[in-house]
């Protein structure tokens, strides 16, 4: 039983390995390799998440390596494998024999092993572990075309956000150590830390989460990290690691009901984010940015879910979002692949090109927009019945949150559906890359029964939370129809400027503006230091050294023309003196006999007159 779960976990992080360190070499037989290795993880997977393994092993003193899989880590693990067998297939037949396909699939096992590893740790070291590796090649993935700077910027600017954020969870580290009350740092202990202890632990995992999930406000670092390949933004927004973070609130929610805040904070923050991110996508020109802030928004309603204490409801939305987000970013990456592009006006047609295509990304489009009877439809309602229960206004933030879903999931759908413009040089699919995306449409549609109330009430029970509200046939209704409606008004309304000011429309479009408020904000004033720090180091330290070996090297003068010289000097008088009184010394050494009486007769004498003048 144990053994299972070490494989599961530390196979694709080895062969991930292995495949970087072989590098070119392994290219040819990379992608056989990664799939082998993750249809095998996916088998292991399901067999964790029937029979709930859990490890553990030494490590440091009383901080052991545990990994355990419960009702939400083994949903997770599966989703995890699931998407990541589906957008590997997808990169097989997508990457050219000129890509070092070695690096990336060796990449794309160590992300994916990463996040198994996070999902099932049982400790905040692990955790760590986990979400560090998965940070780093997140990192390595987004700039994997590393030869274009933009590309590479883009990747340092996501990483740093995220690490920045990360400084979270070492403090809730720390706070959990000097509280004393759980040395293990266990995930399910935190709860235990005293004030102000608590509070601090509660901060950093919201901070590190928050990061993670591109929420509010570190939203921005998403739209970077569309310069990746399209596999890897399928993988990145689908079930890896900006669910991470949302993960890692379902996780703990016991620590943000202890805390007496960090509930009301967290829910607070998922419902702006998806409120607020649903206006940026609705304004979006670029498919993929489009993409990214409805990633940003619908994981808001996990979130929203973690802080209302919806865990049945927010896994339920992760499980739907998962496979419909990789299916939709796949679609987008074929089509940029076929088309050359991937902005909305040069997309007209798209889906009539490319039908296979085009209907499976109608069928994710559909459920990311909430239309009944598709599962997200149903995730959201089971969540926002719980956010009714908590607070109305918090209701009426996530309604309106999912209206702006339909609205644009229906207008990526009018471009791409629009009559077909005349395309020459519009290339192919390729056939291999169409499979995963039929296989993710079916996922869509297998999930759909998760709308009914007996499996949706299983999923509550198997993850082991009670408290969860049901939602009541109006609210099915009611969230149904506007999402209907708001579809069929986005339809009509079709590229109609929308009557917002300009400099309203503009902060949509770009992202609020979050990114240049981060560099106002936060960059600047550390650039400012910096260069600060610089003159100071040049203006002032620089010249005082300068100074102090300028005054150094004229004692050093000094002392060598004067005192070095007079003691020379004394050296060398003691020197002759000694020489002389040397000399003198040699002289009675003659080896004469007469010469020693002598000698002894003038100190008798000299030793008489002594003796005779003291007494």
């Amino acid at each position: 039983m144990s053994a299972l779960l070490w494989v599961l976990v530390t196979l694709p992080l080895g062969v991930g390995a292995l495949l970087l360190v072989a590098g070119r070499r392994a290219d040819r037989m990379a992608a056989g390799i990664a799939l082998a290795v993750t249809a095998a993880a996916l088998g292991l997977a399901v067999a964790a998440a029937f029979r709930h393994p859990s490890v553990s092993a030494p490590f440091l003193d009383g901080l052991p390596v545990e990994l355990a899989v419960d009702g939400l880590s083994g949903v997770l693990v599966v989703t995890v494998t699931g998407v990541t067998l589906a957008v590997l297939l997808f990169s097989a037949a997508e990457f050219g024999a000129d890509e070092a396909r070695a690096r990336f699939f060796g990449l794309m096992l160590l992300f994916a092993g990463s996040m198994l590893a996070t999902v099932t740790a049982a400790t905040l070291p692990v955790l760590l572990m986990g979400w560090e590796v998965m940070g780093a090649t997140s990192w390595a993935l987004i700039g994997y075309w590393w030869r274009d700077p933009e590309r590479t910027s883009a990747a340092d600017t996501a990483f740093l956000t995220t690490r920045t954020a990360d400084l979270g969870l070492y403090m809730a580290a720390g706070a959990a150590l000097a509280s004393g009350r759980d040395t293990t740092l266990s995930l399910d202990g935190l709860a235990r830390a005293d004030d102000p202890w608590l509070s601090f632990v509660t901060a950093g995992i919201i901070a590190a989460a928050l990061g993670k999930s591109a929420q509010l406000p570190f939203s921005f670092w998403l739209s970077k990290a569309m310069q990746g390949p399209s596999p890897v933004s399928a993988l990145l927004h689908s079930a890896t690691m900006v669910i991470a973070g949302a993960y890692l609130l379902l996780r703990t929610g016991p620590l943000l009901d202890a805390s007496g805040w960090g509930d009301d904070l967290v829910a607070w923050t998922g419902a702006a984010t998806a409120l607020c991110l649903g206006l940026v996508a609705v304004a979006q020109t670029d498919l993929k940015q489009l993409l990214a802030a409805s990633s940003c928004a619908q994981i808001g309603f996990m979130v929203l879910a973690a802080g209302v204490g919806s865990t049945a409801g927010g896994t339920l939305q992760l499980i739907a979002h998962a496979a419909a987000k990789s299916l939709l970013f796949l679609a987008a990456g074929a089509w940029l692949t076929a088309l050359g592009t991937q902005r909305l006006p040069e997309l007209l047609g798209a889906a009539r090109h490319h039908r296979t295509v085009g209907v499976a990304f109608t069928v994710a489009a559909f459920s990311l927009a909430g239309l009944p009877p598709l599962s997200l439809w149903a995730a959201k309602d089971v969540l926002l019945a719980d956010a009714l229960e908590s607070n109305p206004w918090l209701y009426a933030a996530g309604l309106a949150a999912a209206l702006l879903s339909a609205v644009y999931s229906a207008k990526a759908l009018w471009f791409v559906w629009r009559p077909a413009v005349p395309r020459p040089d519009a290339r192919r699919v390729p056939g291999d890359a169409v499979a995963p995306l039929v296989l993710l449409a079916l996922a869509c549609v297998a999930l759909t029964p998760l709308a009914f109330p007996p499996l949706r009430d299983s999923v509550g029970r198997v993850l082991a939370y009670d408290g969860q509200s049901s939602p009541h046939v109006w609210e099915f209704v009611l969230s149904g129809g506007l999402a209907l409606l708001a579809s069929a008004v986005t339809w009509a309304w079709g590229t109609r400027p929308l009557p917002l000011p300009g400099r309203a429309k503009a902060g949509f479009a770009d992202w609020l503006f979050l990114e240049r408020a981060a560099h106002a904000l936060l960059v600047a004033p550390v650039m400012r230091l910096a260069r600060a720090a610089a003159t100071f180091d040049d203006q002032v330290l620089d010249r005082a050294v300068d100074g102090s070996a300028t005054v150094t090297l004229r004692i050093a003068r000094w002392t060598d023309g004067v005192v070095e010289r007079a003691f020379d000097g004394t050296v060398t008088a003691v020197a002759a003196g000694t020489r002389a009184l040397g000399s003198l010394a040699r002289r009675p050494q003659t080896g004469q006999l007469h010469q020693y009486l002598a000698q002894a007769v003038a100190a008798f004498t000299v030793l008489a007159v002594v003796l005779v003048l003291v007494r």
